[in-house]
């Protein structure tokens, strides 16, 4: 029982992973499916971290410690998340210019204005 509840890191990253998956799949509103998206990202780079910390161990610098933390996941998640803050803001301002066309910015009324029924 205690191995289970040692991994908590990773029954948060899969809770969150499936609650923005949930909110991608079951919303119509395209800025609820943006948010969802971005929960999901967010449950990725938690994944990343953690899979990158080493317990007892230190930053990589030269101070005679036995052990260090992988420096790199830490490095690729702020890339990610520059990546991500400008993926959002391109989909935020698609939406935009949805709603200012379709008046709309729920799926299926889009679909219904445009005929794709």
């Amino acid at each position: 029982m205690s191995a289970v509840l040692g991994l908590y890191n990773y029954w948060i990253v899969i809770v969150l992973m499936m609650t923005g998956f949930y909110i991608v799949i079951s919303r119509g509103n395209l800025i609820k499916k943006v948010i969802g998206l971005n929960i999901f990202q967010t449950s990725v780079f938690l994944l990343y971290i953690t899979a990158g910390k080493v317990r007892g161990a230190t930053a990589p610098i030269l101070d005679g410690s036995e052990s260090y933390s992988n420096p790199l996941p830490s490095v690729l998640i702020l890339t990610a998340i520059v990546v991500g803050v400008a993926t959002s803001s391109v989909a935020l301002a698609l939406i935009v210019r949805i709603r200012e066309a379709y008046g709309t910015i729920e799926e299926d009324e889009i679909a219904a204005l445009d005929g794709d029924d």
